[in-house]
């Protein structure tokens, strides 16, 4: 015959109930005990029935598994509480964030020059300040990156005469014939890219 399933709710008769109560008590006390064999667990069952007696089980103290439960509890909590803390602590922390960006993204469109009519005199008059630091500090930065190119220059520039002056004794020409050829092609050019107007017949004659 198939055993019908059991409702989970509370049985009226107080005869059934009590038997229930005897059987399943038995039953869950003897899987207390499995449990603690088989898998050498540290199990603790403490059961009272409706009249208030007690019924308990331990796999070795019932005291001590109580402590330490309750030392796991406090732990627990401990934990719970830091992570919350630091749970806030980020929220806040991303929320200051967000005020900074939007600082920063307000006086960025100022400085591009939007965003000024809520801007009263004194205002205008750092955002001005500011401007020309800014201003001051790349020109100091452009003259500088042209006084390095201007030298630059000069070396090669001197690398250059060496080399010249270097082929000219190789070939048997002095310094002084190097620098009047240097001068006469400097000069020559110069006559080449002279602008001149007129007619080209004229040029030549």
């Amino acid at each position: 015959m198939v055993r019908g399933k059991t409702q989970m709710k509370r049985i009226e008769n107080e005869s059934n109930r009590q038997v229930t109560f005897s059987k399943r008590r038995n039953g869950l006390l003897k899987k207390a005990f499995e449990l603690s064999v088989l898998c050498d667990a540290e199990v603790a069952l403490i059961v009272f029935s409706t009249t208030g007696k007690l019924y308990e089980f331990s796999s070795s103290s019932i005291s001590k598994t109580v402590e330490r439960y309750q030392g796991k509890v406090k732990e627990l909590v401990l934990s719970t509480k830091g992570i919350q803390e630091n749970t806030q602590h980020l929220k806040e922390c991303d929320i200051d964030t967000t005020k900074k960006l939007e600082h920063l993204e307000l006086s960025k469109r100022k400085l591009l020059g939007e965003e000024l009519g809520s801007c009263a005199f004194d205002e205008l008059q750092q955002i001005e300040n500011q401007l020309e630091r800014s201003l001051s500090k790349i020109r100091a930065r452009k003259n500088q990156l042209l006084k390095e190119q201007i030298e630059k220059l000069k070396d090669k520039e001197r690398l250059l005469l060496e080399e010249n002056k270097r082929l000219c004794k190789q070939c048997g020409i002095g310094q002084n014939d190097c620098l009047n050829k240097q001068q006469e092609s400097v000069h020559d050019e110069e006559v080449e890219t002279e602008l001149f107007i007129g007619r080209p017949k004229k040029r030549m004659n």
